[in-house]
């Protein structure tokens, strides 16, 4: 099955914020693992969010870190933040650390 990956706009700007080099890393790994299979976690690239309704998943590349929600057929990718910024996000979004 393929997915759709849709971007949030606040996602895309979170991109274009990035240096290149990172945003054409990050763009390789969604096109890579969420339009195949975003729903497959592993230890080390793709979480299960518990504890929210959205976010759902979490995928990993470097020290980043690309927010999606999975619905049908479609990704829906809401930010895209450098670990540092995770904790904050994950708080704003209601998820006790």
């Amino acid at each position: 099955m393929r997915y759709e990956v849709d971007f949030d706009p606040q996602a895309v700007a979170d991109l274009r914020a990035m240096r290149a080099f990172k945003r054409a890393a990050i763009i390789d790994q969604v096109g890579k693992r969420l339009e195949s299979d975003p729903t497959r976690t592993s230890r080390t690239s793709i979480k299960r969010l518990r504890g929210l309704d959205s976010p759902q998943y979490r995928l990993r590349v470097g020290d980043s870190r690309v927010f999606y929600d999975v619905s049908g057929d479609q990704v829906y990718v809401l930010r895209v933040l450098a670990k540092s910024d995770v904790d904050e996000y994950l708080k704003e979004m209601g998820h006790e650390a």
